[in-house]
């Protein structure tokens, strides 16, 4: 299970593939999925589970950066890849060197495209781009239609960029009915018009991640648009692939298809020493946990500087033998104790388990990304890529 220090994060080849069938076979059939691998496969290793899904039939990656992107290209060289936080100075050589597919926006990411593709000889609308059009998040994107307008006079179709996709990015995708994401399509639809009024047919339209493909009836509104427009739909979900979908509020989710998501990554360590304190004694750091009674320790090698979050102290679990175990004090840079004194026959070595499940002679547990980040007031995301590069991913099963 473990690589030299006890701690790694085991990522299920298998789950990973069963919900990425069941999110392919999730959206229409005139649709293409697009498997977003950004953050490090949101913190499950990109260049372990891109391949997977390669192999599977997943024919776009979705990453952050053009850094990402270079990474993930070495393992997998037949792949499209969208970058989709547009690109920097210097980006736009190694774009095209890697064939990567940038999401553009702003005037200057077509600049630099165009100088580097005419440096190199290239021909005419040979270099793809997704255009992204601002529908209402205020992030990324064109904002108006006029600048829209503007942006796409001067390209013209000498130009050796070609826009192979218009996409957008929903603020609320897990309220696809309420009127805020009803007016973001409105914004994106008008968009979709300037677009062909310049004489521009995009091979794809796209928006919508894990929750509009998860939503009942989500992507059909979509389908419309883009079949109007003589486009395939892309639908672009990421944490759902991981096992993790957003919480719907009834009606709106799929519930027998939630049910089936499988999380894919284990986050699991051991204990490496035991010690027992009597009533009144301290653990870690700064005093804040102080024995009400005799008490059993087991330290793991694990903390912070893993991922783990400090705001777990004296509040986080993690499994032991099957049953939960408190943290205890104040998780450290490189360790955290753990209260096993209501759990019996507690050993070194003994599997623990941060994040997944585990079975003991007394039951079995699960703890989810979902269940650290209620504690700690965020979102499973963040719980997920938190987990460092200090802790191997290891691929099983």
């Amino acid at each position: 299970m473990m690589l030299n220090r006890p701690v790694c994060a085991q990522i299920s080849r298998s789950r990973l593939l069963s919900n990425w069938n069941l999110l392919r076979g999730t959206a229409p059939q005139d649709a293409d999925v697009m498997a977003v691998v950004k953050a490090n496969a949101y913190g499950h290793g990109a260049v372990a589970c891109a391949p997977l899904l390669a192999a599977a039939g997943v024919e776009w990656f979705g990453v952050t950066c053009v850094d990402e992107g270079v990474a993930l290209r070495a393992v997998c060289p037949q792949s499209r890849i969208l970058i989709m936080s547009g690109l920097w100075q210097g980006e736009a050589e190694t774009i095209i060197e890697y064939k990567l597919t940038p999401q553009v926006w702003e005037p200057f990411h077509f600049a630099l495209l165009e100088e580097a593709a005419r440096k190199r000889g290239l021909a005419p609308q040979s270099v793809a781009v997704h255009l992204e059009i601002d529908s209402g998040m205020a992030r990324q994107g064109v904002r108006s239609l006029d600048t829209l307008k503007l942006l796409l006079e001067r390209f013209g179709q000498a130009s050796p960029l070609q826009i192979e996709g218009v996409m957008t990015h929903f603020h609320s995708p897990e309220m696809v009915d309420v009127d805020a994401t009803q007016a973001q399509m409105t914004c994106f639809t008008a968009a979709l018009d300037v677009v062909a009024a310049q004489g521009i047919r995009p091979r794809w339209i796209h928006a919508g991640n894990s929750a509009t493909l998860l939503a009942l009836h989500g992507p059909s509104a979509l389908s419309a648009i883009a079949k109007k427009h003589g486009a395939r739909l892309m639908l672009r979900p990421g944490l759902a692939l991981y096992g993790y979908p957003v919480r719907y509020m009834p009606p709106l989710a799929d519930e027998s298809r939630l049910r089936m998501l499988q999380p894919v990554l284990a986050w699991k360590t051991c204990v490496v020493s035991l010690r027992n304190i009597e009533a009144g004694e301290i653990a870690g750091y700064n005093m804040t946990f102080k024995a009400a009674r005799r008490s059993r320790l087991a330290l793991i090698p694990v903390g912070y500087a893993d991922g783990l979050n400090r705001l777990l102290s004296n509040c986080g679990c993690a499994l032991v033998r099957g049953k939960r175990a408190v943290i205890a004090g104040r998780i450290s840079m490189d360790q955290t104790i753990l209260d096993v004194t209501d759990i019996p026959g507690v050993e070194i070595g003994d599997e623990v388990v941060l994040i997944g499940e585990q079975v003991g002679e007394q039951g079995g547990g699960r703890i989810t990304a979902y269940d650290l980040a209620d504690t700690l007031g965020t979102i499973p995301y963040e719980v997920l890529c938190d987990i460092g590069s200090r802790v191997p991913r290891v691929l099983i099963d």
